[in-house]
């Protein structure tokens, strides 16, 4: 076996350098993105909504947090 036969695992990346890389990246990137109009669309009146449905458990997981059930 040669050492081009062996495929080492890359090292950890500290997660500190990873968001700097992240944030660094998206702010290169930030010019190239387009920013959208204002939204125009009305709200729609819940009358109109219809054929919606929610598993139990996903009610259920939902009431539960606080944010949402209590």
């Amino acid at each position: 076996m040669t050492n081009l036969d062996v495929h080492a695992a890359p090292a950890a990346a500290d997660s500190d350098t990873d968001l700097a890389t992240l944030r660094g990246d998206c702010a290169r990137m930030a010019p190239h993105w387009a920013v959208p109009g204002p939204d125009t669309a009305l709200p729609v009146p819940p009358t109109r909504i219809h054929g919606v449905s929610v598993p139990a458990s996903s009610a259920r997981l939902l009431d539960a947090m606080s944010d949402y059930g209590d």
